[in-house]
């Protein structure tokens, strides 16, 4: 009886996040014309640049104060991507900075970020923004979208990764409403969204926790950042 009560749970979660994305981009045509020139073979073919803008969770996750670069999601990412698209070249492109929140990462996008002629920027701040609220990171977030946009670049928001001091199973937790407003901000810009925190939250109810996905008390393991590489993956499919 507790199996299937877990799995009712596990399917009602599942619609009520796929209600509250559904009107998003769609995962096939958002990237159309990027997915092309990754399929494009030498010499017809150009580079393509990758921009990962946030706070540390994508520049690794650390242990005995190793940094774990190659198994963070921007590099999981690249791996998957040269799967479906060997004859690619792609940059990876790192303009995270550790402990920062989305107000700063806006005031250096212009020379940060878009510096680089980005194809795609992939956005993740949340975590950070718990400290500065949801209003203040809406503006800053709109910010960067809407620059971006401006330059006709690719955009894809991600919801955050967990923090195991916030309950990720109660939808009215800081996380949760984070996640909902960057939906929110995904629909109304019509831009791509990677959502792991469903993901997480999905196995947090199921599992009744989160431990072997995480290497610290915020940041994700391998298999955490596998994860959130595998909801980026499927905008490139």
């Amino acid at each position: 009886m507790k199996k299937f009560s877990g799995m009712v749970l596990g399917m009602l979660f599942t619609l009520t996040v796929n209600a509250q994305i559904g009107k998003l981009s769609d995962t096939v045509n958002y990237l159309a014309p990027i997915k092309k020139q990754l399929e494009t073979k030498f010499p017809k073919n150009r580079t393509i640049n990758l921009v990962f803008h946030g706070h540390s969770v994508p520049s690794g996750y650390w242990t005995g104060s190793k940094v774990h670069t190659l198994e963070s999601y921007p590099h999981l990412l690249l791996g998957k991507l040269k799967t479906i698209y060997p004859y690619a070249v792609i940059n990876v492109i790192l303009t995270s900075i550790g402990g920062e929140w989305a107000e700063k990462g806006q005031t250096r996008f212009t020379n940060d970020v878009l510096s680089h002629k980005p194809d795609v920027v992939i956005i993740d701040y949340a975590l950070n923004d718990l400290g500065i609220g949801l209003e203040r990171s809406k503006i800053a977030w709109s910010k960067m979208i809407e620059e971006a946009l401006s330059k006709n670049i690719k955009v894809i928001l991600v919801t955050p990764s967990p923090d195991q001091r916030e309950d990720i199973t109660d939808s009215n937790n800081k996380l949760a409403l984070h996640a909902t407003q960057i939906r929110e901000l995904a629909v109304k810009y019509q831009v791509g969204l990677a959502d792991p925190f469903a993901q997480f939250q999905k196995i947090a109810k199921e599992k009744g926790s989160i431990k072997e996905l995480m290497s610290h008390v915020n940041h994700p393991n391998e298999n955490g950042h596998n994860l959130i590489a595998e909801e980026l993956f499927r905008w490139f499919k």
